[in-house]
């Protein structure tokens, strides 16, 4: 069987993430938070994971549009790459303004700019919805006429760039920052300061922004505060993935009349009423003062995150060598444990319930793979003892973990 390549992604991504971290600590900064590159990394693994399920979705659509709908019959040449460059280049700038400001498509992107850091854990901030969407977005490719083979194998390399823009220790390059977008392009980007808010919305070239007046340079008597402008104060898995959906439903319910309804979907972030964000956090978040990270929490969640990326790499490269009810069950165990440490750090105490729930699924995988007598009978065994001793087990797990 066939290995995929593209599981080398996420060494080679690790790789760059503790060489940033090495030449900022060298420099004496401090650009990572470690709560905050933990809910980063969560983000990037969930998304790397849904991938398996729905990127060959995505060039099945560019198939049926160039099949059915295309304009030109291009064939690929010298040009024809430079122009699908420019074309792809220039349709991300338009899906990532729409993403600015539009509810509907910011209500996935908001997810990339939640961090209050700007390294290159930030880059994995991507979630499958909004792979989706700018999918949608570059179906338009295949409309004009380019082939689903082209343009697979450009996005491809089209978005390897992004990943090394999100960082502060490369500083200015000199002329290229005429034309191409930069860290310090781009981290402007990423700031909440109302000088630089819906600004440098390229992806590889900063032409387009200075084409359709979005342009923003760097002011150096302003000092970048990255992240949203009411920042999360929580690295909630879940919250952090739909906060913002929920908040355009309570808007939406509320709403009086169509046009009200509809610019809460098509209308600006800034469109939406904010009491709202403050009655879903009162009621699902539940925010009250975190107490210092213990210890354990810091040992705890750095195991599950590092065993989540170990299972991503295996399930991604070789995905092809595993059933698929194996995979869906590993799957679920890292997405599971991928809302464990996030409420970890959020020091919840519902998540002992998580912990059980990945117990019972490291159980049924193992029954998937010795389906025999004595492996049933040992499983109902530990799970008898696990359901007898069931208090007694949380009250050691609590004392550790957060010291009490």
């Amino acid at each position: 069987m066939h290995w995929n390549f593209i599981g080398l992604a996420v060494p080679l991504f690790l790789f760059f993430i503790g060489l940033e971290y090495y030449v900022s600590k060298k420099r004496g900064k401090n650009f990572f938070q470690y709560a905050e590159s933990v809910a980063n990394l969560n983000v990037g693994i969930a998304e790397r994971l849904m991938d398996i399920f729905v990127t060959g979705l995505f060039f099945f659509v560019f198939q049926w549009v160039h099949k059915n709908f295309a304009i030109f019959d291009i064939k690929p040449a010298w040009y024809t790459w430079i122009l699908l460059f420019l074309a792809t280049d220039l349709v991300w700038y338009w899906y990532h303004r729409f993403a600015h400001e539009v509810n509907a498509f910011w209500a996935a992107h908001v997810v990339h700019h939640q961090s209050e850091d700007f390294n290159y854990t930030v880059s994995a901030r991507i979630t499958v919805f909004q792979a989706m969407i700018r999918s949608g977005f570059w179906s338009v490719l295949p409309l004009i006429g380019f082939p689903p083979e082209m343009i697979t194998v450009l996005l491809l390399v089209h978005g390897l760039y992004p990943f090394f823009i999100h960082t502060q220790v490369l500083g200015r390059w000199g002329w290229f920052e005429k034309v191409l977008v930069t860290p310090t392009h781009h981290g402007i980007h990423h700031a909440s300061n109302p000088e630089y808010l819906d600004r440098n919305y390229g992806d590889v070239l900063i032409i387009w922004d200075k084409m359709f007046g979005t342009f923003k340079q760097e002011d150096k008597n302003i000092k970048i505060v990255y992240g949203l402008t009411k920042q999360l104060n929580s690295h909630s898995f879940l919250w952090q993935h739909f906060h913002f959906p929920m908040e355009i439903f309570m808007n939406f319910r509320y709403a009086r009349g169509f046009r009200a309804r509809w610019k809460v979907l098509f209308g600006k972030p800034d469109d939406l009423d904010p009491r709202y964000r403050a009655v879903l956090e009162r009621k699902l978040l539940n925010v009250h003062p975190v107490k210092d990270t213990t210890d354990a929490m810091r040992q705890y969640v750095t195991a599950q995150t590092t065993f989540s990326l170990c299972l991503l790499f295996v399930i991604v490269t070789f995905e092809a060598w595993f059933p698929t009810a194996q995979l869906l069950l590993w799957s679920a165990f890292i997405l599971v444990s991928l809302v464990n440490s996030g409420a970890i750090l959020d020091q919840r105490r519902w998540i002992f319930y998580l912990e059980y729930s990945r117990l019972a699924l490291v159980m049924i995988s193992v029954l998937l793979v010795y389906p025999n007598g004595w492996t049933s009978v040992g499983l109902l065994l530990a799970t008898a003892c696990l359901l007898v001793y069931f208090r007694k087990i949380r009250r050691y797990y609590f004392r550790i973990l957060y010291r009490g």
